[in-house]
């Protein structure tokens, strides 16, 4: 079997949270592309259903729009059940749903603080726990990829975004936890840390576009990353050909961090 045909998903099933556009749906489609079924898991219904449709167009497989808030169990527990009911079993889970808040440490109120620990690393572990669940009920293992960031590993300058930066550090130990913990049961669990990667809600928010400025100014290749050069490194952690790859993080940010 050739390594191509090593890194196709056929037949797999995966989760994408925050799928409904960006980074999330952009690696979707990949996964569909490589031959999984793929549910997309979003909060905002109308544009996951969207996101699934232009999916589903993908020849053989077959994907779904599930309403996920992942900070509520409940509502987790719910897009398990219609995974098991659709598809039977879950391969894959890209635990990526975040958000961030640009407010200076001495100004930022403790709900805001909130807002974004939940989005970011209390989602990331309820979606990755009960991913993990159903991969040790199933015992057939799997692959959870974690949506972590460089600013796990550098503070950003010139925003203020000092939940962000904790949040996605947490996300990066909670990787590495849950990757001893379920070796056993031969469940990998690896985090993505991205760079500045200019998403349509990046390249078009105002409040976004001087800074835009700075941060090419400061980079290595003088611009954002494209949604799409993410796509490659999932489709590899979300296939057999990763077998031995488990508890690392994966920093793809054109060498921001290199310095």
């Amino acid at each position: 079997m050739s390594i191509l045909e090593k890194m196709k998903l056929t037949g797999k099933t995966a989760f994408v949270t925050g799928g409904a556009r960006g980074i999330g749906k952009s690696v979707a489609i990949a996964f569909a592309q490589a031959g999984a079924n793929v549910v997309i898991a979003d909060f905002d219904i109308a544009e996951a259903e969207k996101t699934a449709a232009e999916i589903a167009k993908e020849e053989g497989v077959k994907s779904i729009a599930v309403q996920t808030d992942v900070t509520d169990q409940a509502s987790v527990n719910h897009l398990m059940d219609v995974i098991k009911q659709q598809f039977g079993k879950l391969d894959i889970a890209f635990c990526n749903a975040g958000i961030c808040i640009n407010v200076p440490a001495e100004e930022m109120s403790y709900e805001q603080w909130l807002k974004v620990i939940n989005v970011n690393l209390n989602g990331v572990f309820l979606t990755a726990q009960a991913a993990g669940k159903l991969m040790i009920e199933q015992g057939t293992g799997g692959s959870i990829i974690n949506t972590a960031s460089m600013s796990a590993h550098i503070v950003n300058v010139p925003q203020p975004q000092c939940a962000y930066n904790a949040s996605k550090a947490g996300v990066i130990q909670l990787t590495k936890s849950l990757a001893i913990e379920w070796a056993k049961h031969n469940i990998r669990v690896n985090s993505l840390s991205p760079g500045y990667i200019g998403t349509e809600l990046t390249l078009n928010s105002k409040d976004l576009q001087p800074l835009i400025k700075e941060w090419n100014a400061m980079a290595p290749l003088h611009r954002l990353g494209k949604p799409e050069e993410l796509q490659s490194i999932c489709v590899y952690l979300a296939g057999d050909t990763s077998s031995f790859t488990t508890g690392a993080d994966f920093i793809v940010d054109g060498a921001f961090t290199c310095f």
